[in-house]
């Protein structure tokens, strides 16, 4: 059995005063303020609240102690390999204390993973240890699991019992899987409205389910929950301000994984995250925050979020920050039948150019040395066509890959925030499938609020150019409030984009089944988020064929 949690903190992410700091952050500052990151680094270290090496373990406490729940944030399980699956909960009994009210003292966690959801056949069972230095949240990489299998989850402290979660393993590397299901969601501001999107999300049948970002929000959320208009409660006034620090993430994730719908989602499907930007801030780049602070102060907060990212989410070991970095992009295959590349286009990436505002590209955007993904991870992804046997891949990503011109005026305004303004990086991408003859890529995208489907072309200014490729942003859970079948650029848009097939500015997510000839593409609408419930419906159907890339409407 393999336990994540463990007696104390991997020796080699702990913080003395300066050394890690200055090392983690040293490669961010490109020689610039590197002298004065010094100060800083304490809070650094702090911020992160990890303890000094040789610093005495916390004690344990007494299970029977904990008379309030503690699984008031729910379960979770994520990025399921074939043999093996990542289940996570965090303990907090007081979800709205800054320590969850469980103090400084450690927890011992059981679990178990059977292969119904009486628990009657148990296939894996262990103890795990909820540490107070991270949030008292539980990560356990449980293996030796078949593949291609569901499975049953659930976690046990003291005499309460968490709910029963639902979970599955990939099937076996190279396996002649004839089909996948899969959901993509984005976008979740708690203070736009409630989560009906979640709770649909949670009766589909689908295998696997990815989170394209926006998780949270780091903006101000008041007493009545905004949109949500609350009657019945009052939310405390420590919601009531942007999150900076390690203590403000951690209470935001409290706040958002209080909601029912998206903890019955999590239960019911596991999740494979990416984040965004406003998990940290709002459309940060790199080490380069939205009102231009020094460096080393942004990378005092981004340290801080994702630190809390990784404590309340399905991740394993591998993506445990150091610091401010985190190793977030990573890949999963599902048989033969997919490869995913989930990216990370915030933490790597130049920052945006003609000062983040919408601009025609020139030559401050088509910089050749600009990047939206670093080095590294363009090589990664690339290398990893070159590998692959798999027919479809797919890029679980952040930001519009398509080409999105605002206006019918040439030369149009683009997004500086999207691969738009990094179109040297988009070409390198779109070779490298080219070379690696990739014939179905599909890329899924969050960020924008809208339901957008596109052909992604070899030449998107030609619209009889070659199509290599389809994109779908799965619009957002939440975040923009109600929204409209038809915003107001509606017709800007479609004329001036001709490869963008469907625009749609309703909440909901996109849902995706994967065959050997075809995959069809739904999207799933919620007709209002501002009250609770509501129904939801397809708006619209496409098909790609396998080999032959294009939406065909259905």
């Amino acid at each position: 059995m393999a336990l994540t949690g463990r007696q104390k903190p991997p020796s080699e992410h702990a913080f003395s005063p300066h050394d890690a700091v200055l090392r983690s952050a040293a490669p961010h500052l490109a020689r610039r303020r590197f002298l004065t990151v010094t100060a800083a680094a304490a809070m650094l270290a702090f911020s992160t609240n990890r303890p000094a090496r040789g610093a005495t373990a916390a004690r344990e406490r007494d299970a029977a102690r904990i008379t309030d729940n503690p699984f008031t944030l729910g379960i979770a399980s994520g990025d399921p390999l074939p043999d093996s699956v990542l289940l996570w909960t965090r303990l907090a009994p007081q979800p709205f204390a800054e320590d969850g009210g469980l103090g400084q003292e450690r927890v011992a966690v059981s679990w178990e993973v059977a292969l119904d959801e009486w628990f009657v056949i148990v296939e894996q069972e262990g103890t795990a240890t909820a540490h107070p230095e991270y949030a008292h949240s539980v990560h356990v990489d449980v293996k030796g699991l078949r593949a291609d299998s569901e499975y049953y989850y659930r976690f046990r402290v003291g005499t309460w019992i968490s709910p029963v979660g639902r979970t599955r393993t990939a099937p076996a590397p190279g396996s002649d899987t004839d089909s996948l299901r899969l959901a993509a969601v984005a976008c979740q501001a708690y203070q736009d409205g409630f989560y009906t999107a979640h709770r649909h999300l949670s009766q589909e049948d689908v295998d696997v389910v990815f989170f394209l970002g926006d998780y949270l929000y780091e903006y101000a959320v008041d007493s009545a929950g905004g949109a949500r208009r609350y009657t019945d409660r009052k939310l405390p006034d420590v919601f009531n301000r942007e999150a900076t620090t390690l203590a403000d993430y951690r209470l935001r994730y409290a706040l958002y994984k209080s909601d029912p719908d998206l903890q019955a989602a999590h239960a019911q499907h596991p999740f494979v995250v990416t984040w965004d930007d406003h998990e940290t801030e709002n459309n940060y780049a790199g080490p380069y925050d939205e009102k231009g602070s020094a460096p080393e102060e942004f990378l005092v907060r981004r340290a801080a979020a994702y630190r809390a990212y990784w404590e309340n989410q399905p991740l394993r070991a591998e993506q445990l920050p150091n610091g401010p970095d985190a190793r977030l992009y990573r890949r999963l295959a599902w048989g033969s039948i997919a490869q995913f590349d989930i990216l990370d286009t915030r933490q790597y990436r130049s920052d945006q150019a003609y000062s983040d505002r919408p601009h025609a590209p020139g030559a401050e955007s088509d910089d050749p040395a600009r990047t939206l993904t670093g080095a590294d991870q363009e090589r990664w992804l690339l290398d990893g066509w070159q590998k692959s046997n798999a027919l479809w891949h797919v890029l679980p990503q952040q930001v519009c890959f398509s080409q999105r011109k605002f206006d019918l005026t040439e030369p149009a305004r683009v997004s500086m925030d999207a691969w738009d303004g990094y179109r040297a990086s988009r070409s390198r991408v779109m070779a490298g499938a080219k070379a690696a003859g990739i014939d179905n890529l599909m890329v899924l995208t969050g960020d924008v609020h809208v339901g957008y489907a596109f052909d992604i072309k070899e030449n998107f200014d030609d619209p009889a150019s070659k199509t290599v490729g389809t994109e779908f942003t799965c619009t957002s859970v939440a975040s923009g409030g109600n929204g409209t079948a038809k915003p107001a650029e509606w017709d800007t848009y479609m004329k001036a984009n001709p490869h963008m097939k469907y625009f749609d500015g309703r909440r909901g997510y996109v849902r995706v089944e994967m065959g050997r000839e075809n995959a069809q593409v739904d999207f799933r609408t919620v007709p209002a988020i501002t009250t609770p419930g509501g129904g939801i419906s397809t708006t619209a159907s496409f098909v790609t064929e396998a080999g032959s890339p294009g939406l065909k409407s259905v």
